[in-house]
């Protein structure tokens, strides 16, 4: 039983915490919200023109 009180009393004493604590408010920000995306996408570029190419020598072996 002395688990089980243990048990209450921490109960009661977070729930008696609760009932004392102050209201908690939330409002929206008067300015909007900028989020700066600085994305480098040169990679995907030139993977792209390097898969390319290598399909245009691969198709057109007898001009290379």
């Amino acid at each position: 039983m002395d688990g089980f009180r243990s048990k209450l009393a921490g109960a009661a004493l977070m729930l008696g915490s609760t009932m004392f604590s102050g209201c908690v408010t939330v409002n929206a920000p008067s300015e909007p919200i900028v989020i700066e995306l600085n994305i480098n996408i040169t990679a995907e570029v030139v993977y792209r023109l390097a898969e390319d190419a290598g399909n245009t020598i691969e198709d057109n072996a007898d001009i290379f």
